[in-house]
C-alpha cells in the first residue's frame, strides 16, 4: 500500500485508496452513495478572504451528477464587490474533486469541496484569486522550468475566561506546555480536523504571545504546514482558518488572526515559506549552502516586497504590527536565521553531523542523505491576507528575480548578517528601503509595480485596481503616526479589524 494513503487521515483517501490528486467524479459519487452522505457543500473564498458556503441536498443520483458536473450560479458582485460589477456579475462555481473532505461539524453527513469560479462563457474567471495563483505557478514553470512550493505558518490567539490557575509568563509562551498553556488540546483537536480535511500539517505549538487582561486569557498558538504546490498551500490555509474558528465557536472561545491584538504585545503574522523544486530535487541548496537559484528568487521578492504588502497586509492594523522590536520586519532585507529581517533563511539540515546517532547512541550511523528541507520565509504578511493573491504575488516577484540581470548583486546588497536594528547596522539600515506604513502606502507600491504583476496575464487589471482602490478607502496614511502611543485609540482600530481575513 502507498505510505501516503496508509497514514492519511482524510476519510475519502482511506475509503477510495487513492491520493486526492487522483479523485474523479465517479469516485466522489461512489463515496457519497456508499457512505450515506446526504448533503454536498461547495466552499470558496471571497473578497473578504473568508470561505463562503453553498449547500445542496442530494435529491437523486441524477441531481448529484448534475451539480458535480455543471456546478451552480452565484452572484459575483456580492462575492467580489471590489472588482465585479452588479450589472454583469453571474458566475459559475465548479467543485474541485481533489479538495473533497467530510465536513467535521455537520450533523447531517456532508461532503465538502472547494470550488473554482468560471465566467459566462465557461472560462476560468481571470480575476479569481485561486485562478490567479494557478496562472502564477504556470508562469513560473514556463520561465524557469521549476515548481514553486509554499507553506504557511498560521498564528492566532485564543481568548477565554481566566481561571487563575498556573498563570503563564507574560509574552513568554513559546512552545509552552500544559498546565501553563491552556489551549494545547484545542490546538491539537484543530490540527486533527484540518488533517482530515486534507491539510498537510508539519506541527503545532504555543507561540510567544500570552497575557491576561480584564479576566481574560489571551494565548497565541501556531499551526505550521508542510511545503506543497502553491494552490494546495493556499487551500490548506483557508480551510484551516475556517476549522479553527468553527471549533472555537463550538467551545465558546474567541479566536482572532488579527495582526495586532493590543498595545505592546506580539501580534500575529502569516509567514509564508517557499522552496523551488526540480522534480524531487530542492533547488534552494547547492553544495550545502544557499544556491544562486534561491538568491535570485529572494532578490525578486525583496525588489517587489512593498507591493506584496497590498496582498498580504490588507487592513490598517497590519501596519501597527510592522514596527521595530515586535518580531516583525520593517526594512527590505534578508538574512540567515534572523527574525528581524523581511526574508529569513532558517536552518535547513545542511550540517554534516549525524544528529540522530549523537542523540541516540544505540542507533547505527545514518548513511542516507539529509532530507531536502531548506525553505526561505517571507515574514511580512498577516491573517488579513488573501492567501491566493499573496502567494501568487510572491511567485510573480520570484519569477522576476530570474530575469533580472543584477539579481545576485541585489541579493548581496540587501543581505544582513545580524539584527538589523543593532547599533552596528544603523548605517546600513539607512540605506535599505522600508516597508509601507499604511494601506495607502501599500496601494502606492502596488500601483508602481503594477506592470510586473500584469505581465504574462497572471493578475488581471480589474483585480489589481480593485485591491488598490480598497486599500485607499481606509484613508490611513497618517494613522500610525497620529495614534502614536494613544493605546485606547489604537484598540478601537484593533477591534474594528478583529476578525479580518
Amino acid at each position: 500500500m502507498n505510505s501516503k494513503i496508509k497514514l492519511c487521515p482524510n476519510r475519502l483517501v482511506q475509503y477510495l485508496q487513492k491520493e486526492p490528486e487522483m479523485f474523479r467524479k465517479s469516485d466522489i459519487i461512489r463515496y457519497i452513495t456508499e457512505n450515506d452522505i446526504r448533503m454536498v457543500n461547495f466552499m470558496y473564498p471571497a473578497d473578504d478572504n473568508r470561505l463562503k458556503t453553498l449547500n445542496f441536498v442530494i435529491n437523486s443520483e441524477e441531481y448529484l451528477e448534475s451539480i458535480l458536473t455543471y456546478g451552480e450560479r452565484v452572484d459575483g458582485s456580492s462575492l467580489f464587490p471590489s472588482f465585479i460589477e452588479a450589472g454583469n456579475s453571474d458566475l459559475y462555481v465548479i467543485p474541485r474533486y481533489n479538495t473533497a473532505f467530510v465536513d467535521p461539524f455537520a450533523e447531517i453527513p456532508t461532503l465538502t469541496m472547494l470550488a473554482s469560479f468560471f465566467d459566462k462563457d465557461g472560462n476560468p474567471l481571470e480575476s479569481s484569486p485561486e485562478y490567479t495563483l494557478k496562472k502564477a505557478a504556470e508562469s513560473f514553470r514556463k520561465t524557469t522550468g521549476l515548481e514553486f512550493y509554499a507553506m504557511g505558518e498560521l498564528e492566532y490567539y485564543v481568548i477565554a475566561d481566566d481561571q487563575g490557575l498556573f498563570p503563564a509568563s507574560d509574552q513568554k509562551g513559546y512552545h509552552e506546555s500544559a498546565p501553563y498553556a491552556k489551549f494545547n488540546e484545542f490546538r491539537t483537536e484543530c490540527m486533527a480536523l484540518i488533517a482530515q480535511a486534507g491539510g498537510q500539517i508539519k506541527y503545532g505549538h504555543n507561540e510567544v504571545g500570552n497575557f491576561t487582561i480584564a479576566g481574560k486569557i489571551y494565548e497565541q498558538n501556531e499551526v505550521e504546514f508542510l511545503p506543497v504546490k502553491a494552490v494546495q498551500a493556499a487551500d490548506n490555509l483557508v480551510i484551516a482558518k475556517w476549522i479553527i474558528r468553527t471549533l472555537a465557536a463550538r467551545k465558546g472561545y474567541d479566536v482572532t488572526f488579527a495582526p495586532k491584538i493590543t498595545a505592546g504585545k506580539a501580534g500575529s503574522g502569516l509567514h509564508i515559506h517557499f522552496k523551488i523544486m526540480d522534480g524531487e530535487r530542492n533547488m534552494m541548496i547547492e553544495n550545502g549552502t544557499l544556491s544562486d537559484t534561491a538568491k535570485k528568487a529572494i532578490a525578486g521578492i525583496l525588489s517587489h516586497a512593498p507591493a506584496i504588502t497590498a496582498m498580504g497586509n490588507k487592513v490598517p492594523t497590519s501596519y501597527f504590527r510592522l514596527v521595530p522590536h515586535q518580531e516583525a520586519p520593517t526594512s527590505v532585507c534578508w538574512g540567515d536565521r534572523n527574525r528581524s529581517v523581511l526574508v529569513r533563511v532558517p536552518l535547513g539540515w545542511t550540517g554534516g553531523n549525524d544528529m540522530c546517532a549523537l542523540a541516540n547512541p544505540l542507533e547505527k550511523d545514518n548513511t542516507t542523505p539529509a532530507p531536502q528541507k531548506q525553505t526561505v520565509e517571507l515574514r511580512s504578511a498577516d491573517g488579513s491576507a488573501d492567501v491566493y493573491q499573496l502567494i501568487a504575488a510572491m511567485i510573480v516577484a520570484a519569477r522576476d528575480g530570474f530575469v533580472m540581470e543584477d539579481a545576485l548583486q541585489r541579493a548581496e546588497r540587501m543581505y544582513v548578517s545580524v539584527n538589523i536594528h543593532s547599533d552596528e547596522n544603523q548605517e546600513k539600515l539607512g540605506l535599505l528601503e522600508s516597508l509601507p506604513d499604511s494601506c495607502m502606502a501599500s496601494a502606492d507600491a502596488l500601483d508602481k509595480d503594477m506592470e510586473v504583476f500584469l505581465a504574462e496575464g497572471v493578475f488581471s487589471k480589474n483585480m489589481l485596481e480593485g485591491i488598490s482602490r480598497k486599500l485607499r478607502e481606509y484613508a490611513d496614511g497618517n494613522l500610525r503616526e497620529t495614534l502614536g502611543t494613544d493605546r485606547d485609540a489604537m484598540l478601537v482600530q484593533v477591534r474594528k479589524y478583529w476578525h479580518c481575513g
